[in-house]
């Protein structure tokens, strides 16, 4: 290999240059810089490329791509290097061996590390510079990129330009040591290295500013130790107090060798001379540290050839020379590395919960994290220690931060008290909003009569309020957000960017008697905003805005009506808008406190119950929600009568749990006498009745009266059209129901239509996530799939499935019903071991959440038994199908369209494992009970007749068999047409079956 080398000095003009591409940690950025200009000043071209790794690309990859850089790739070895991702070295060791292995001339590296590196990094070669001079490191890095090495004029001292990294600027001190942990923050760092570098001369300052705790400090110090090379003297001042920081500044001049007396002012002035004229030194950088007074310092910091770096909370340092940079908290990729690396222990998910608790703060994430590391508290368990209250026993201090979070802002609100004490009133009053983005203007739209003295002035002065706002952003306690509010947006439109540890810290910090006037006005501020109109979707926005702060304004302990009423329609809206968990939370919560604060039968009781029980039912928690409604509907026809509104609001809802609960008879019947008697109270265009009268139209659908059902869905759908508008919610609902009994009735084609309108007006009014658009796509789904276009049914219902995971969770009944659906269409169009792993997780998941005997496990067995049949199982399939269609059976009688259903798939396991007889004995009985209670030509009843004519043939009976088989083909044609796909299989003797399909509440 030497004998290839060629010496090199400067480029001959009109020689193209040779490239070198040095890939480097940001980290070890001043060893690229130094390496890079030696490189330079030898002739070569040199291209920096910062190696990144995002550890969502394959390292594989990124190596291949680091292989496409122009000339040799030199790679700058460090722990690093290899850490980020993170990667670990058996990953690393296994990309080298990959992609450098192959081609080792194609890379080159030099190593500044002694820590350990994967053992594959040999096929490298790396040459070591640690603990070498400049001269012999220069000589290494040469020569390893197999070019002769010769000592260019003017060597060591005399030889200007960016220092050797491990030599310490001429001047060094008061920097705080380099945090090993440093995580991201490249653009940043990018952004304040080209502000000061593009500065005019003589005005080199750059404010570094943010909110307490997004590591000002630390990224101040990172950027002096990557660009420290760049400079002869680096000095850090504590900037905090004027007195501080003129005494810090004035002990760098002997530093200076400046010839000064023993008093400070005197060395401050020739401190301040000298950097301005350059001399000793005109390549310095002064960081100014805590600097959130410029007022107070602002005249005494050095202009000339250098740069100044301030840290501060306060960006009015842009009103005083100083180009501002915002340091806001972490992106979210770089909380989950810096997680991972404090506390290895976590996992990507477990540091993507714990920065999303913690609003990817760096100090609060330096400070939990490692402690997290050597505790067996999982992150869920701290997160509920965090939701319920900081304790300084929980959020320990950090070594890297001497002074306590809580200290720090003790000490910032005496300031603040001491200077504007209406911004303290401010800042507590945000803190009985939701940490965060608070809704301040809501406080100045309120009524504002009966205001504490304390906070008349406040809300009632415009020119104290701004200035109470000016201050806490000065300070950067709080950030100003303006929200786009239309046209007539103005300055009311704004809200305050709360820090969660600020939040809590300020909120524990207030007198017992503020506590209570601050709650009392924040509560009467949101229930102003009320909308008052929950079932609206155009005002779901407000009050999806007020939900988040209920907790914090402890509107549950509020005897304020106007308070109570706000409550209820949050509730309704979380209903409707699909926010079942959050608002199951809730009304939990509003349950037991009203109970005690009002009295267990307190009229507003009864209406929170009605509220809550929708919300659990929503979930499928019928065990929860039927006795709350069953004892609350009786002890109102008890005291109040049959009649009563209230109790008949209390039984819709018992119908409803009946339904859930599998009990569909008594459902029914109970829905028999709850119509009429809404009807004869309030007439039948009150919306109310028609709520009942759609509940006993889906009573008579889960018996399988689906024209009956169809009847009423229908003439429901009209008057709700009328009554309510064809967008309202309801109207909706009750056209995707009358789709539903289009398609269960076999009329595919009308019902897709119907269905595709609806998904569209549903998509359009509530949302594309919305439960019940979601439910509409659900339908659409199965009608495109009954009318034949698979294609298109399988990728909908992919989707839908998919959304409702994300929207409610895998044990959602509406989501386990997409779940059917998806592992149905799998098995006979997709792929036969996904379609069994998925079909045990249902079967699993409702045996977790109904009881034995629901008909749901029943179908589902039944589904479970096709896919056994399937993957030739067949006695297993067999027996499972037959304790299938005894449960049905049991369930809901032998002439469901469930049971019949099921009968159909037995009688097809039957004749498969050679009960011939047996099985033609079911197909037959399942005919007449379909042909009665659905109707000669109903898709069930026709599918039953073409499985009975294949058990006619397995008897040998083809007299029989043929004559069967020829009717339903003919009565097949009539129905659905010659080219439907049932006609087409039962035309070629491919034996049906029946898919289980749940009709959720």
């Amino acid at each position: 290999m030497s004998g290839s080398r060629r010496p090199f000095g400067l480029t001959e003009r009109g020689t193209a240059k040779q490239t070198v591409t040095i890939s480097f940690a940001g980290f070890n950025r001043a060893w690229a810089a130094w390496i890079g200009d030696r490189l330079e000043r030898r002739g070569l071209r040199v291209v920096y490329l910062r190696w990144d790794a995002p550890p969502e690309v394959p390292l594989v990859q990124l190596l291949r791509d680091l292989s496409l850089a122009d000339g040799r790739v030199l790679i700058l070895i460090s722990d690093w290097y290899f850490k980020l991702g993170p990667r670990t070295h058996e990953e690393w060791n296994a990309a080298l061996r990959e992609v450098v292995a192959p081609d080792p001339s194609r890379f080159a590296a030099v190593s500044v590390t002694t820590a350990s590196i994967p053992t594959a990094t040999a096929v490298l070669a790396p040459v070591d510079l640690v603990n070498t001079g400049p001269d012999e490191a220069e000589r290494r890095v040469v020569e390893r990129l197999d070019l002769a090495y010769e000592p260019l004029p003017g060597t060591g001292e005399n030889r200007r330009g960016l220092r050797f990294p491990s030599a310490m600027p001429e001047v060094w001190g008061g920097v705080p040591r380099r945090n090993t942990r440093f995580t991201g923050r490249e653009p940043l760092l990018n952004d304040a290295y080209h502000l000061l570098n593009g500065s005019e001369p003589g005005a080199g300052v750059l404010t570094l500013y943010g909110m307490s705790g997004v590591g000002k400090t630390q990224l101040a110090a990172e950027y002096v130790y990557r660009f420290s090379s760049e400079y002869d003297v680096v000095w850090w001042i504590n900037a905090e107090k004027r007195v501080t920081y003129r005494r810090l500044l004035a002990e760098l001049a002997p530093k200076l060798g400046l010839s000064t007396g023993a008093e400070y002012g005197e060395r401050l002035r020739a401190v301040r001379d000298a950097l301005r004229r350059g001399e000793p030194f005109t390549r310095w950088l002064l960081i100014l540290d805590g600097a959130d007074e410029p007022d107070q310092i602002w005249d005494l910091v050095p202009t000339g050839p250098g740069h100044v770096l301030i840290t501060s909370r306060n960006p009015q340092w842009g009103e005083h020379n100083s180009r501002l940079l915002q340091i806001p908290v972490y992106s979210r990729d770089e909380s989950v590395a810096f997680i991972r690396r404090r506390a290895p222990r976590l996992t990507e998910a477990d540091a993507d919960q714990l920065a999303e608790a913690l609003e990817d703060l760096p100090l609060l994430l330096d400070q939990t994290a490692g402690w997290l590391n050597d505790s067996d508290l999982s992150v869920e368990d701290y997160i509920a220690l965090l939701e319920g209250g900081i304790d300084q026993d929980v959020v320990r201090v950090s070594a890297d931060f001497p002074v306590a979070f809580q200290t720090a802002w003790s000490i910032l609100l005496n300031k603040l008290r001491e200077t504007v004490p209406e911004s303290v009133d401010l800042l507590r009053l945000c803190t009985f909003f939701a940490p965060g983005f608070i809704p301040v203007r809501l406080l100045r739209e309120m009524p504002q009569d009966d205001l504490p003295e304390q906070l008349t002035g406040l809300l009632e002065d415009p020119l104290l309020w701004n200035r109470a706002i000016n201050q806490l952003r000065q300070y950067s306690v709080v950030r100003l957000e303006a929200h786009d509010q239309g046209a007539d947006s103005a300055s009311s439109g704004e809200s305050l960017y709360l820090h969660r540890m600020v939040h809590q810290i300020v909120r524990n910090d207030m007198p017992e008697a503020d506590r209570r006037e601050f709650v009392d006005v924040v509560r009467r501020a949101l229930a102003a905003a009320d909308p008052g109109r929950a079932t609206d979707t155009r005002l779901w926005d407000a009050y999806a805005e007020i939900v988040p702060h209920l907790k914090y304004a402890d509107v549950l302990n509020s005897d304020d009506r106007r308070v109570q009423t706000l409550v209820l329609n949050c509730l309704r809206y979380m209903y409707f808008a699909g926010e079942y968990t959050s608002g199951v939370r809730l009304g939990a919560r509003a349950l037991r406190a009203w109970r005690s604060l009002l009295g267990e039968f307190h009229p507003r009781v009864f209406d929170l119950i009605y509220q809550y029980a929708n919300l659990l039912r929503a979930t499928g928690d019928y065990e929860r929600s039927e006795p709350l409604e069953r004892a609350a509907m009786d002890h109102l026809r008890e005291d109040r009568g049959e009649r009563d509104l209230d109790h008949l609001r209390a039984a819709n809802g018992v119908g409803a749990n009946l339904w859930g609960l599998g009990r569909y008879d008594e459902a029914l019947e109970h829905y028999q006498w709850l119509y009429p008697a809404y009807r004869d109270l309030l007439g039948e265009e009150d919306s109310r009745t028609l709520n009942a009268l759609n509940n006993l139209g889906f009573a008579h659908r889960l018996l399988g009266h689906y024209q009956h059902a169809l009847d009423i869905d229908k003439t429901t759908l009209e008057m709700r059209r009328r009554l309510l508008k064809a967008r309202h919610p309801w109207a909706l609902f009750s056209e995707a129901s009358y789709a539903t009994c289009l398609r269960l009735l076999g009329r595919y084609g009308e019902a897709e239509s119907v269905q595709t309108k609806n998904v569209r007006e549903c998509r359009l009014v509530m949302g594309a996530d919305n439960p019940q658009t979601l439910r509409a796509e659900h339908n659409l789904a199965l009608c495109r799939l009954r009318g034949g276009d698979r294609s298109a049914a399988g990728a909908l219902l992919a989707r839908v499935l998919e959304r409702y995971e994300r929207k409610v969770g895998d044990r959602h009944p509406e989501t386990l019903a997409a779940a059917v659906s998806q592992s149905c269409f799998a098995r006979e169009h997709g792929d036969i071991d996904q379609a069994r792993e998925a079909s045990e997780s249902i079967l699993a998941r409702y045996e977790q959440l109904l009881t034995e005997g629901h008909p749901f496990i029943a179908g589902a067995r039944a589904n479970h038994a096709l896919i056994l049949r399937s993957v030739g199982e067949r006695d297993h399939a067999h027996v499972l199908v037959d304790q299938a269609l005894a449960d049905m059976t049991a369930a809901v009688g032998e002439s469901h369209p469930y049971a019949l259903g099921c009968a159909i798939n037995a009688s097809a396991l039957r004749n498969l494992v050679g009960d011939t007889e047996g099985a033609a004995a079911l197909s037959r009985d399942t005919v007449t009970r379909a042909t009665e209670s659905l109707g000669r030509t109903h898709p069930l009843t026709l599918s039953a007749r073409v499985a009975h004519a294949a058990d006619l043939r397995g008897l040998r009976d083809v007299q029989q068999a043929e004559k069967v088989e020829q009717e339903a083909l003919s009565d097949l044609e009539a129905t659905l047409g010659k080219q439907h796909i049932h006609t087409i299989s039962a035309r070629s003797r491919n034996r049906p079956y029946w898919d289980f399909e749940p009709q959720t509440t």
